[in-house]
């Protein structure tokens, strides 16, 4: 009994996306099932280009497939297993019935309960890692009052380009990005009262032509102020990620974070420990702040921990000459933010499966 495609397709159906929890054939990722004599071609459509489970299911997938071909006594030398991706889109309207970004496909804030915690190092290198799986990813600076993405991405001596009333992103390190920071005077102090904040941060947001993105991270001010609030509630959100350090008055800031994100119906997609060890000239890890608080915040409050990214010398080198993608040439480097880009890209895309997408809403007691 010859193995036939129909039966290829009902072997995959015991196959499960281990973040999603359902099978290949129910989730709609398999594109093509094909025998052509000893030989099996499958195509996978995966729901992020960085699946950190990749492995795992092409492993079960080759288990399936010989399983099959054991019981229909066909003989199969070669077991071709492709990999696409296309990152859904999650329901995303807003109380007007539209996206105000229609061609976005998932929008990422990333926040923190204080300053001085990394956030805006989080939210780079995690828009530059996507971009590395290959994903379309633009970088908005929403810290209206601090903007630090200039000299992150080395934009300083870069001007801005508007097409009409459109302004044009930069694009740099594989990205597209935009800050407020190259929209006033290097020196000058920001001083926005709360409608003029939300006014900057909307024009810039939508008045940016991102075009077709996989993700847009927007790296939020740090606090639980009115501004966060505001600026939360302009865009359909996918999730947020919560940037916090080992200490404890950190923890105590991250989860007040947290409470206000959820208070606005934001899915928290995970919390990333930032400065969790400091690797010596002695190739010996030093907890200067006590590491694994994060880790243990998350626990408490039951939410994902997407990971830990060490001190190094040469993340602050990259950082200050706005060379990012130079911190995937730092082994230790590469392995945290890959660990932590891959995480989050799960956590997108279950929160967009699940459809617990919905638009923030802020109510008033």
């Amino acid at each position: 009994m010859p193995l036939t495609s129909e039966r290829v397709l009902e072997a995959l159906r015991t196959v499960r996306d281990p973040d999603l929890g359902k099978d290949l054939v129910t989730l709609g990722m398999v594109k093509r099932h094909d025998v052509e004599g000893p030989k099996v071609l499958i195509t996978v459509e995966l729901t992020t280009p960085a699946c950190p489970m990749k492995d795992r299911i092409r492993n079960d997938i080759e288990q399936a497939v010989k399983d099959a071909a054991r019981e229909t006594a066909h003989q199969v030398d070669s077991i071709e297993v492709e990999f696409t991706a296309d990152v859904r889109r999650p329901n995303q309207k807003t109380q007007d019935g539209e996206s105000p970004l229609p061609g976005v496909r998932q929008i990422i804030a990333v926040g923190a309960g204080k300053g001085g915690v990394g956030k805006s190092t989080i939210a780079t290198n995690l828009a530059v890692g996507l971009a590395r799986h290959g994903a379309r990813v633009g970088l908005l600076d929403g810290d209206i009052y601090g903007p630090s993405l200039p000299t992150m991405l080395g934009l300083e001596d870069v001007q801005v380009v508007a097409h009409g009333s459109m302004l044009l992103p930069f694009e740099v390190h594989g990205i597209k990005a935009m800050s407020i920071g190259k929209l006033v005077e290097p020196d000058k102090a920001l001083i926005w009262r709360g409608p003029m904040a939300h006014g900057a941060f909307k024009q810039l947001a939508l008045q940016t032509e991102w075009d077709e993105l996989d993700y847009l991270i927007v790296d939020l001010p740090p606090g639980t102020g009115d501004v966060p609030l505001t600026l939360a509630q302009l865009l359909p959100l996918t999730g947020a990620v919560v940037v916090c350090t080992p200490q404890r008055v950190a923890q105590d800031d991250a989860r007040r974070a947290v409470r206000m994100f959820e208070s606005l119906g934001v899915e928290i997609l995970g919390i990333i420990e930032n400065m969790s060890f400091f690797v010596g000239d002695d190739g010996k890890e030093y907890d200067l702040f006590g590491r694994g608080g994060a880790e243990l915040l998350a626990r408490n409050m039951d939410l994902p921990y997407l990971g830990g990214i060490p001190i190094t010398q040469n993340l602050r080198i990259n950082s200050d000459r706005g060379t990012p993608l130079a911190n995937w040439d730092d082994p230790e480097l590469a392995v945290a933010f890959d660990a932590m880009v891959t995480q989050t890209a799960a956590r997108i895309s279950v929160a967009s499966i699940q459809g617990k997408f919905q638009m923030p809403t802020i109510s008033v007691s």
